[in-house]
């Protein structure tokens, strides 16, 4: 017998699924310039640095917004906020077509920028229809519309071949009208705004609802996901032109190698959030953190020749990771960080139930950040080492950074709630050698 409590509000379904493809749209076209780009970069003689600022200017604003969205989400409704979102966007990438200079396309990419924002959007009013017992999974479905940039890389080359980088922004750009609309009048007002309204209470102020940023814990969790998801997305940008210049592959090409990392990245997370709910964020989490290490490293390690001084004489070899190896690491990598994306967001509405949109909308903000930050880096990087591995290099010492701060907190936490583990030894085999075991009871 399901309890009342454990039922979704009515108009559940169409909430999750039709916000589900509403954020996939979003997201292709937060993500358009990971291709368009590579066209235009050749067009106006643009270096790395100039490309990773480009590419990354959508997930700048789409980042920013982020905060303020999910807190007007929780004050006037999903629905609304949404609809103005995807329309706004929309405007802004057909706008795109008709930029000709560096200034302009970066002024454009700003606009093109807001339909990042339909993420702290959806988490906030989905997660408002169903108990927490299935929010992981939830979430974890509508997480997967970051699908939309496999989707981008698959199909926009191909219509930038045939006509070029202005219609795959048009084009978009339509699409996204058509999916705002659709998303309106398939929807319902969430269940808490719908109650606000009948019993005339007044949304809760934006400096109360940001109240919990004060805790360091919301922090930590901003830096889970400025790996898990700002690296996905600045991968995501990343990878079509690390491709063309490592491999030598055309556009089409690199789009479709670079659609092994977007799709495991994006599609899994549902299985994430189920995961989450199963066995627990905090596993989950390990897990991500300590695959995505193991990855990073295999990935940072540059191409090289050596020669080493045989018994009869030198011996030359040399190291690289080939194209068919590089794909199934990085098709590990997109998977792990697909799981850590849902389990982030396991824990904010069992932390923070009733401010899920404004703490939501700043670890959202901060991993958007990453998005946006970490292209740019990239691009210095590139620029500066003149070695294209360089940005994994980046993404291990992040990772290694997220795993070592949630280890110890964790380990923090479990000593404050049970004192008498800080008398044991670290290892059972230090019994006896210098460290007493446990006093008993």
């Amino acid at each position: 017998m399901v309890s009342v409590s454990d039922k979704p509000a009515p108009g559940a379904f169409a909430a999750l699924w039709v916000s589900t493809l509403s954020f996939t749209a979003c997201f292709a076209v937060w993500t358009i310039f990971a291709i368009i780009g590579i066209q235009i970069k050749t067009d106006l003689h643009l270096n790395d640095a100039e490309f990773g600022l480009l590419a990354g200017t959508p997930i700048l604003t789409g980042s920013l917004v982020r905060l303020f969205l999910g807190v007007w989400t929780d004050q006037f409704g999903g629905r609304v906020v949404n609809l103005l979102v995807m329309l706004a966007a929309a405007a802004a990438t057909y706008l795109l077509s008709f930029a000709h200079t560096y200034p302009q396309f970066l002024l454009a990419a700003l606009g093109v920028g807001i339909s990042g924002g339909s993420f702290a959007v959806g988490v906030a009013y989905v997660s408002r229809f169903y108990p927490k017992s299935r929010q992981g999974t939830v979430l974890g479905i509508f997480g997967a519309g970051n699908i939309g940039s496999a989707f981008t890389k698959i199909v926009a080359p191909m219509v930038m071949v045939a006509f070029g980088w202005t219609a795959v922004a048009q084009y978009w750009a339509l699409g996204l009208f058509v999916m705002a609309l659709v998303f309106f009048f398939t929807t319902k007002d969430d269940p808490d705004l719908v109650s606000r309204r009948k019993s005339g209470v007044k949304a809760v102020p934006m400096l109360t609802q940001l109240a919990p940023l004060r805790n360091l814990q919301v922090w930590r969790f901003a830096l889970y996901y400025f790996f898990v998801f700002g690296g996905f997305v600045s991968l995501a940008l990343w990878l079509p032109h690390y491709l063309v210049g490592v491999y030598s592959l055309d556009v089409r090409t690199a789009g479709l190698f670079a659609a092994a990392y977007s799709i495991p990245a994006s599609l899994f997370r549902a299985a994430g959030g189920w995961l989450a709910d199963r066995i627990g964020a905090r596993k989950v989490m390990y897990l991500t953190f300590g695959v995505s290490l193991i990855c990073c490293f295999l990935l940072a390690y540059p191409s090289a020749s050596y020669v080493v001084d045989g018994v009869k004489g030198p011996i030359a070899f040399r190291i690289a990771t080939g194209l068919v190896p590089f794909t199934m690491i990085i098709f590990v990598l997109g998977f792990f960080m697909s799981l850590g994306k849902a389990a982030v967001y396991k824990h904010i509405p069992v932390y923070y139930p009733d401010r899920v949109g404004a703490v939501g909308g700043v670890v959202g903000m901060v991993g958007g950040l990453g998005g946006f930050i970490l292209p740019i880096t990239f691009g210095f990087l590139n620029d500066i080492t003149g070695i294209w591995t360089s940005c994994f290099m980046l993404l291990f010492v992040l990772v290694g950074s997220a795993l070592l701060w949630m280890h110890f907190a964790i380990r923090r936490m479990e000593q404050a709630r049970f004192p008498g583990m800080s008398t044991l030894p670290e290892l059972p085999e230090l019994v006896g050698m210098g460290q007493a075991p446990a006093a008993k009871s």
